[in-house]
């Protein structure tokens, strides 16, 4: 994959762009502090496809927000609709992981006629929120932004320091998270810091509630497929899953054992129920 620079008028988007020019459009979203880089281990079984896996902002290689501006999930949605508009695609397929997955599931619902089919790993719609916890949702947001003091960035030794960082917080493969790693940092004197924007850890100011999300995710018109780990992780049970997938047209749904980066983990599992989608 060979590097890609989509200037838009809310910021510059970096992207990772490979396979074939002239096949199907398909644009990956990756997961929240994630980056491009998740779907390297897919691209041999997407050859066939013009793939653009996105940096979304303040991941990876893109623009951060400006300073006092917010990463409010809505505003995700117009961050895809931007890089389709520059790369001229009028419509594509969604490949989406995690975060990426619950924004593409939202593009999908907002503007039907950009997307043609939607996959899906390890997400369908976002995290909902419990409507009794609204207001101490919103003090907690609004504090954590208010007293937020700007640090220095942390010196990180070197790269397996960096890896192992990731690796304390989040259950995967040590060579799936280097992946995702390398092109989170840029180098600073002493070592290396990382790219991603330290705001992307604030707390949200709103979570819809389950109504809502099933609401939107009625509106979605096109094809869907969910791939989904077993186990699943707490925060997208089977039965959400299952209540989600039942508000849509025409979706289905493939379980497989492994966790919740299963696209980078289990790439040849994950490659048939997906190519049989998007090539049907």
């Amino acid at each position: 994959m060979h590097a890609l620079r989509l200037d838009t008028a809310r910021g510059a988007l970096a992207a990772l762009r490979g396979g074939d020019p002239s096949g199907p459009k398909l644009l990956c979203l990756h997961g929240w502090l994630d980056n491009a880089a998740s779907f390297q281990p897919l691209m041999p079984w997407l050859a066939g496809f013009d793939v653009v896996a996105l940096d979304l902002p303040g991941h990876g290689h893109s623009d951060h927000r400006p300073p006092g501006c917010d990463y409010a999930f809505a505003d995700w949605l117009h961050d895809v609709l931007d890089a389709l508009d520059a790369l001229g695609w009028d419509q594509a397929d969604l490949l989406g992981h995690s975060m990426g997955g619950a924004i593409a599931s939202f593009v999908a619902a907002a503007a039907p006629a950009r997307v043609r089919r939607l996959a899906l790993v390890e997400a369908l719609g976002p995290i909902s929120g419990d409507p009794a916890r609204a207001g101490e949702r919103l003090r907690e947001a609004v504090r954590a932004r208010r007293a937020k003091a700007e640090r220095p960035a942390r010196v990180i030794a070197d790269v397996d320091t960096a890896v192992a960082a990731r690796l304390a917080v989040t259950s995967m493969a040590p060579e799936a998270a280097r992946l995702i790693v390398e092109r989170n940092l840029r180098s600073v004197p002493g070592g290396f810091a990382w790219r991603s924007d330290p705001r992307l850890t604030l707390p949200g100011h709103v979570r819809m509630d389950e109504t809502s999300v099933q609401a939107v995710l009625s509106a979605i018109e096109a094809p869907v497929l969910v791939v989904a780990a077993d186990p699943a992780p707490p925060y997208f049970p089977p039965e959400v899953r299952t209540a989600r997938l039942a508000c849509l047209r025409e979706a289905r749904v493939v379980v497989l054992p492994g966790s919740h980066h299963l696209h980078m983990e289990q790439p040849g599992e994950v490659a048939p129920p997906l190519l049989d989608f998007l090539r049907g």
